[in-house]
């Protein structure tokens, strides 16, 4: 299938792992040059390498998209200070400090409002002119908790939430020039889940089990129809083909990836 991708510029944020990573290297494998961001400056040179042995550009910059100076900072460091052309904005950079509501102090509700809200607000209006003038796309990464909350973390599902929204009105307000999509994963073996000190590990403390085993307890809970948690790669598949021009009627949406966990309607 021709994704009509080769030779696109696409920026992706939190490229340094898990979906951001998986997302750069798709497009790289369709021949999309890449402008990645990241605060972990050795997981972008990681990614960095595997995806330019695909034999395309690639721009990295190391920068907090959690402070309006770190948006600037990362914008002007992936395009060398030039206002250079841009088709396709990725908004992935996100957090979870997995904690029970009542565990959830003020600083963990801005922190996540900061990272996982503000920083793709930013960022996309920053970058709208360019994606105007390209009449490029934009995906945002929900979350399955946005349209279906556990009860933890509720922090995490409310900003998820927030941007389902935006997502909506700027689809409406950017047409028919800017295509605006998200998707919407489930449980992902992401490092979100299995770094030190992430979900798997609060899961583990709450369920009283190792933290695989309380992931996997946990999928139980929420009756997950596919039976396990899914990968980066089906995400950042999901992601190439909203980019891409086989996808050039759908704006507006909200995707699934996340092995049958909504069952409501809509």
């Amino acid at each position: 299938m021709d994704t009509g991708l080769q030779g696109k510029t696409v920026l992706v944020t939190g490229a340094a792992s898990g979906i951001g990573r998986a997302t750069a290297l798709a497009f790289a494998r369709e021949g999309a040059h890449l402008r990645l961001i990241d605060i972990d400056a050795a997981g972008l040179r990681e990614t960095e390498a595997s995806a330019s042995a695909a034999g395309v550009s690639v721009t990295i910059a190391v920068a907090d998209l959690s402070t309006a100076q770190g948006v600037e900072k990362g914008i002007a460091d992936v395009f060398s200070g030039e206002n250079g052309k841009l088709d396709v904005l990725v908004n992935n950079v996100g957090i979870v400090d997995a904690q029970p509501f009542d565990s959830l102090t003020d600083a963990h509700w801005q922190r996540t409002f900061d990272v996982n809200f503000l920083s793709n607000i930013r960022m996309t209006r920053a970058l709208l002119p360019r994606l105007r003038e390209s009449r490029g796309s934009i995906v945002n990464n929900t979350s399955d908790l946005a349209r279906q909350p556990e009860t933890i973390p509720a922090d995490y599902a409310a900003l998820k939430t927030a941007l389902v929204s935006v997502t909506k009105s700027l689809a409406r307000a950017e047409a028919p020039h800017v295509r605006v999509n998200a998707v919407a994963p489930g449980p992902v073996w992401s490092p979100l889940w299995s770094r030190p000190g992430g979900f798997a590990d609060t899961l583990s403390e709450v369920h009283g089990m190792p933290p695989r085993q309380a992931v996997d307890h946990e999928m139980k809970l929420r009756q997950l129809p596919l039976e396990r948690m899914g990968e980066p790669e089906e995400v950042a598949d999901i992601i190439v083909f909203l980019a891409s021009e086989r996808a050039s009627f759908v704006t507006s949406s909200v995707w699934g990836v996340d092995g049958g966990s909504i069952r409501s309607l809509f």
